[in-house]
């Protein structure tokens, strides 16, 4: 088992920035790809970036692209999602996966974190 817990969400203004952190403990972190994804009221969950276990690949949903990076630190187990020029349609409940394979599908990840809001003002 990878326990996976999220920190950092908040309320920011349109145009500003956050962090988010994932944590991961229990079973090894090691060969793991890491996800982001967000779930909005009403919507159904959506991929917003991967990055494989070197560090080297990273993939973004488009509606993030050039906006949020996707990083991590094995030593810490940790992964970071940095958010910039927020909007209010990124407005979510946001969630950190892990899984074996590098991919934007849900299905691909077995273990995930209980989420954390994010809120955009406008």
């Amino acid at each position: 088992q990878v326990q996976l817990v999220e920190s950092g969400g908040g309320l920011v203004q349109a145009g500003g920035s956050l962090r988010l952190s994932c944590a991961a403990s229990g079973r090894t972190f090691i060969g793991y790809v890491m996800g982001w994804f967000r779930q909005a009221p009403g919507k159904e969950r959506e991929f917003v970036a991967a990055i494989s276990w070197s560090g080297i690949s990273t993939y973004y949903g488009d509606s993030v692209k050039g906006r949020f990076t996707i990083s991590r630190d094995n030593a810490k187990n940790t992964v970071y999602l940095q958010m910039n020029s927020l909007k209010p349609e990124d407005t979510a409940v946001y969630y950190c996966a892990a899984g074996r394979a590098y991919s934007q599908r849900r299905s691909s990840y077995d273990y995930w974190g209980q989420g954390t809001q994010v809120t955009v003002s406008s």
